[in-house]
This record gives structure tokens, C-alpha cells and sequence, in this order.
């Protein structure tokens, strides 16, 4: 099997039904940048000596990751959407259980800590441009719903798995100093 096929020499490429669109069109840029998370999430795992449970996790998004790709690569549901709102509900339940487990905060906290965590912190800001690319997308088109709620909770589970690996690691995370409390515990 060849890699190349040339089809992309002219700057087009074909989306799942065979129509031919721009690289630079809003729905190719959606699923390039949840290739790019999906490709980072990747990095993320090979960095990782520890959290053997975390990195089946993390193999388990990327699966889903590839399913929202290939939704946003989909022009219309006729075909049907891969995500799943049971995807969804297992990231929430994978959030639920670290988010609890580091102390609340009542300020923002600048991100960083040890290198797992700080890469998890770069994987939720790729999360977070994948999911305005698809916000893009949804504006003038039709997308899967469930693509774009599970980067909407994934970006969440990054954030919540930094922060657990920081704690466990016994990391300080530093808040950010220029605002006073925002959360407020009960």
C-alpha cells in the first residue's frame, strides 16, 4: 500500500461520503486538531513510568478520540456518528474519582508540576481549541453532539488527572496570585 495518493497535491481532500473540500475548511481543521490531541495523548502515555490504571484510561480516549475524528470527518449523520454518550458518561465517572482526591482549591492555579502533569495540562489546552474548532463547525454545519461534549469533559479530565498526579506526586500546584479566591467551598 502506497502513503501518498496525491489526491491532496492541489489542497483538497475527501471527507467520509467522497466530497471533496479545502485542508483549510472548518470542518478538516476540527478533526486535525483531535488528531493532534489523540497524537499528544500519545506522547502523554510514553512519558509515563507510573499510573499503569491511567494510562488504560488515556489509551481508552485515544479510541474515542479516533471516533470523534472520524464524526467531525463525517458531513451528516446518514452514515451515523461513532461517539457515544456512554463514552461520555465513563470520562465522567473517571472525573468524579480523581477529582476529589487532590485538596479543593479556591484560586486558579498556574499549570505546570511534575512532567506527566504538565503535559496532561498542554493536552487539555489542544482539547480546548479542538473543541472551539468543532463550536466552528457546529455553527454552519451539522456535527455529533456526543463528539463534542466528550472534548468538553475531556478537556475536564485532563485537568483533574494533573492535578491528582501532582497531589500523589507531592507536588505544589501555585495559584495564580493576581485574583483573590474564586471558588468558594462548602
Amino acid at each position: 500500500m502506497k502513503v501518498y495518493t496525491k489526491t491532496g497535491d492541489k489542497g483538497k481532500t475527501s471527507i467520509i461520503g467522497g466530497e471533496k473540500v479545502s485542508k483549510a475548511a472548518a470542518r478538516v481543521e476540527a478533526y486535525g486538531t483531535i488528531d493532534e490531541v489523540n497524537a499528544f495523548t500519545g506522547y502523554v502515555i510514553s512519558q509515563m513510568q507510573h499510573y499503569q490504571e491511567i494510562k488504560k484510561e488515556l489509551t481508552e480516549i485515544q479510541q474515542a478520540l479516533f471516533d470523534c475524528g472520524t464524526d467531525l470527518a463525517t458531513p451528516n449523520d446518514s452514515k451515523g456518528y461513532r461517539a457515544t454518550a456512554e463514552s461520555i458518561v465513563w470520562l465522567e465517572q473517571k472525573i468524579d474519582r480523581y477529582a476529589d482526591v487532590p485538596p479543593q482549591i479556591e484560586e486558579f492555579i498556574l499549570p505546570g508540576g511534575c512532567e506527566v502533569a504538565s503535559l496532561l495540562h498542554v493536552a487539555r489546552t489542544i482539547t480546548r481549541r479542538a473543541e472551539r474548532c468543532v463550536v466552528q463547525v457546529q455553527e454552519t454545519e451539522a456535527v455529533s453532539e456526543h463528539a463534542l461534549i466528550f472534548l468538553n469533559r475531556l478537556s475536564d479530565y485532563f485537568y483533574v488527572v494533573a492535578r491528582y498526579i501532582n497531589f500523589r506526586e507531592g507536588r505544589t500546584e501555585p495559584s495564580y496570585r493576581r485574583q483573590g479566591k474564586i471558588f468558594h467551598n462548602k
